[in-house]
């Protein structure tokens, strides 16, 4: 621990990023020090469970447009486009040197962390930040060792984050005064003008999701958990879709929460913490993490808190739909310390289908799983983001995780089939969403059955039951399931209006086909049927 700049590793190695004449350098703070900063520097409050609650101000959320990488001559790799977007050498050049500046005489946070729990693959990153509750969060949510000996002396990759901090757009080559800027050359990532915590760790991932298809490994945007006989799974979907839910559960060991690698002998996890959406938690249905969210050092963002109780109100969406929880890992239980597991037997896509129409579980041949990890379906309702109308929205994102890809989404793409069809993964679609009509006229699927289906896999109990395929998506859907009304896997047989149900599950699969074509371009696979 330093709390005064006189360790000479320490500053060398941030003068060698610019940074100097600074005031206290707090390096590897641990969890009790970092919560005493945060009340002290009046960031934040505590809640009557010991857990840090932070507001985040103008941004609640992801600031995607504000996102950018520097583009080199040798960056022709790089997936140009509304999702990346390019700032050039010079302008990083000038944004690095403000940061620098604006860090003159403050106060800094350090945390030498890992992302990556495979010994091949670990990456050392600094995580340096302005405020406590950020190197708190970054403590919580990267791969720390306990009792570290020494810095990182020369970390792989360092963030320096400055929500203070704003940029000029016509000096920086912003578009704002917020910027997320990432360097894959000087190995560097700037974040400015936003303390929403969120884009430290996604920018890091960000940063894995470049260099790990070189060393051939898979990066994705899952959460993955394994069962007692060894048996990993894998969840991937969009926010909202229950991936942190479905894989956070009693009867298994969480691998990971949110982002793994699928190498040669295995998956890992890339993170040593959870960042759970708590938007009307409920104890009864996720009590793991509402545990979680309960423990002293957690952080939770953008929560409301009774000031004189010190209780937390999850059901409230005063300042965001959006609440986010950031604990470590550990506060699982049963959660595997070592973050790696075998080969996937199952993958699951989790679609929170707005409109009704797909099935709550059907399996997918390896095409189709190749067509839906490209599509990476999702649906936004009317009312949770601003400009929404007042019918639901179909929102795909490649992969699961298109803001976070810095490569064409093919890349990805080509890997992930290469390895279902090596490691004869079985990949399964299930909806999360609604039946029996769209959002507003039908009812959302009840997560306990949505447990017993994916149950229901992992044991084996759908190995020989009988299937039949969905003529307007393609999908082979159970016609029995343990625990789950029969009806209920038939999503025509729910509706009212069975004519209705072929008009709008029409207009889907077009949609589906559409986003793919303009992704794939000439890709040379199979869909399903329009």
């Amino acid at each position: 621990m330093v709390k005064h700049p006189t360790n000479l590793s320490i500053l060398n190695s941030l003068e060698a990023q610019g940074l100097y004449n600074l005031g206290e350098v707090r390096w590897n703070y641990t969890t009790a020090q970092l919560v005493e900063e945060v009340i002290r520097n009046r960031e934040g409050w505590l809640s009557h469970h010991g857990a840090v609650v932070v507001h985040t101000g103008k941004h609640t959320g992801r600031a995607p447009r504000d996102k950018f990488i520097v583009a080199y001559s040798a960056h022709d790799d790089i997936w140009w486009g509304p999702i990346n977007s390019p700032i050039s050498p010079e302008h990083f050049a000038r944004l690095h040197q403000k940061f620098a500046t604006f860090f003159q005489l403050r106060p800094i946070y350090i945390q030498d962390v890992w992302i990556g729990n495979h010994p091949d693959y670990r990456l050392p990153v600094r995580i340096i930040t302005e405020k406590a509750w950020h190197s708190l969060f970054a403590r919580n949510l990267f791969i720390r060792e306990e009792t570290p000996a020494s810095p990182h002396q020369d970390p792989a990759f360092t963030l320096i984050h400055a929500p203070s901090f704003r940029a000029n757009p016509a000096e920086d080559g912003t578009r704002s005064e917020t910027v997320i800027a990432i360097d894959f050359v000087r190995r560097l990532v700037l974040i400015g003008g936003t303390a929403y915590a969120g884009e430290i760790k996604k920018a890091m991932f960000t940063v894995m999701n470049y260099l790990l298809p070189q060393q051939h490994v898979l990066p994705m945007h899952c959460s993955a958990n394994m069962g007692p006989h060894g048996d990993a799974a894998l969840f991937f979907g969009l926010s909202g879709t229950g991936k942190t839910t479905l894989s956070s559960d009693p009867e298994r060991h969480l691998i990971g929460d949110d982002e793994h690698g699928w190498g040669e002998d295995g998956i890992f996890n890339f993170e040593g913490g959870c960042y759970a959406k708590t938007i009307r938690l409920n104890a009864q249905l996720e009590p793991l993490i509402w545990s979680a969210v309960h423990r002293f050092g957690t952080v939770l963002e953008n929560v409301i808190l009774d000031l004189d109780s010190r209780t937390v109100d999850f059901e409230a969406d005063t300042i965001t739909e959006n609440t986010r929880a950031a604990y470590p890992l550990e506060f699982i239980p049963h959660a595997l310390r070592e973050g790696r597991g075998g080969h996937p037997q199952h993958i699951f896509f989790l679609s929170a289908d707005a409109f009704g129409v797909l099935p709550p579980l059907a399996r997918l041949t390896p095409d189709q799983a190749l067509f839906y990890f490209l599509t990476g379906y999702t649906a936004k309702l009317a009312g949770t983001e601003t400009g929404l109308g007042r019918e639901p929205q179909a929102t795909f994102s490649a992969c699961f995780g298109a803001p976070f890809l810095p490569l064409h989404p093919v890349v990805y793409g080509r890997m992930f089939k290469e390895k279902i069809q090596q490691h004869k993964t079985q990949v399964w679609l299930i909806n999360t969403g609604w039946t029996g009509g769209p959002y507003g006229v039908g009812t959302r699927i009840p997560l306990p059955y949505t447990r017993a289906m994916v149950h229901a896999v992992l044991s084996h109990a759908l190995d020989n039951v009988p299937y039949h395929q969905d003529p307007i998506f393609g999908l082979w859907i159970p016609e029995t399931s343990p625990g789950v009304p029969e009806r209920l896997l038939q999503p025509r047989q729910t509706w009212d209006d069975p004519l209705a149900y072929d008009q709008q599950a029409r207009a889907l699969a077009k949609q589906f086909h559409t986003n793919f074509e303009a992704i794939t371009g000439a890709l040379p696979i199979a869909v399903p049927p329009s």
